[in-house]
């Protein structure tokens, strides 16, 4: 099968599309025919080997997979002996650790689900990571319940995209934090406001918000709490990956909002990053009954994959980047 596949850490530079032995299944893995994939910052952190932290998982020296990718939509090819929920035929979508940019991948039965009928294999493949990143930012660390108010930051993101949408389906009103060529976008996701980070800050309006999600960048605790009630919660999703060498700009979530978190009674979370079949499942209830739409910047064939992941980092995408294996899917 062809791939993307990467021998060594570095630039979209060192991807290549090379044959590969097609993976094999063990007893609870599927094996898919891969329609579509999309780009989210792990896989330029894996990519990069960035900040160096995350090489104790990917590998030291060089990636331990070597195909890039883990969001996917597809078609069931195979299914292992104790494969219970899918079969041959099957359209799912999901998440892969042994790399998605290429034409078959194999996963675990958990990390999947039916593709939801009337979504194309692209936008299910824009929604496993960001979707399910942004459904426990809002559903388990920010509680969020209706009534609320939500300040998104990075509305425009993949993330943040999939969490104003959400929070609005968990009847919250929604301020989404944007630059200001998007905020027509972030309003037709359903933002009751939009703030222009380029004219005022996320505090414009004091602290007035239940929940802040923050989807990036690498604003300072004591801004993001002059945002929120005294007793609202703080998000966190991500970093500033390009910030430092070790800890990226991960160190608000490992170090300081734990420590400010026992002497406040604002709440500090960082959200985790758990992929599974239930949190997909739920994702397709929000698609089904039209409250969620995933949301696709650009579609690129898998031969330009390296430029699907340079218009990621340099573009300003609205909404997810997807790479497409099948030409009909783009």
């Amino acid at each position: 099968m062809k791939a993307i596949v990467q021998d060594a850490y570095g630039s979209t530079e060192t991807l290549r599309l090379r044959d590969v032995e097609r993976p094999r299944t063990g007893d609870q893995e599927v094996l898919v025919a891969v329609r579509a994939a999309a780009v989210d910052p792990g896989v330029l952190i894996f990519m990069v080997g960035r900040p160096y932290l995350v090489r104790l998982a990917a590998g030291l020296r060089r990636p331990r997979v070597p195909v890039r990718g883990r969001d996917l939509a597809g078609v069931v090819t195979e299914v292992g002996a104790r494969v219970t929920r899918f079969r041959p035929g099957d359209e799912v979508y999901g998440t892969s650790l042994r790399g998605s940019y290429a034409e078959f991948t194999a996963t675990h039965q958990k990390r999947l689900a039916h593709k939801p009928a009337n979504l194309s294999f692209a936008q299910a493949a824009a929604m496993p990571v960001s979707g399910m990143t942004a459904l426990r930012a809002v559903r388990d660390s920010g509680q969020v319940r209706p009534g609320h108010r939500v300040l998104v930051i990075g509305a425009s993101g993949g993330v943040g995209a999939h969490a104003v949408q959400i929070a609005k389906a968990y009847g919250a009103s929604v301020t989404g934090v944007c630059a200001p060529e998007k905020t027509e976008f972030v309003r037709s996701l359903g933002a009751d406001d939009v703030l222009d980070y380029t004219r005022a800050e996320i505090d414009r309006d004091g602290p007035v918000h239940d929940v802040v999600i923050d989807t990036g960048g690498n604003r300072p605790l004591s801004l993001l709490r002059r945002a929120l009630t005294p007793r609202g919660t703080l998000a966190m999703v991500g970093g500033d990956w390009t910030k430092g060498p070790l800890l990226g700009g991960y160190g608000r979530q490992i170090f300081g909002a734990p420590l400010l978190s026992t002497v406040l009674r604002q709440r500090l979370r960082a959200v985790s990053a758990v992929e599974r079949t239930e949190d997909l499942d739920e994702l397709s209830d929000l698609v089904g009954s039209g409250a969620l739409i995933p949301p696709v910047d650009r579609s690129y064939p898998l031969t330009e994959a390296a430029a699907a992941l340079r218009h990621f980092t340099d573009g300003r995408p609205a909404g997810k980047v997807v790479i497409t294996v099948d030409p009909h899917d783009a």
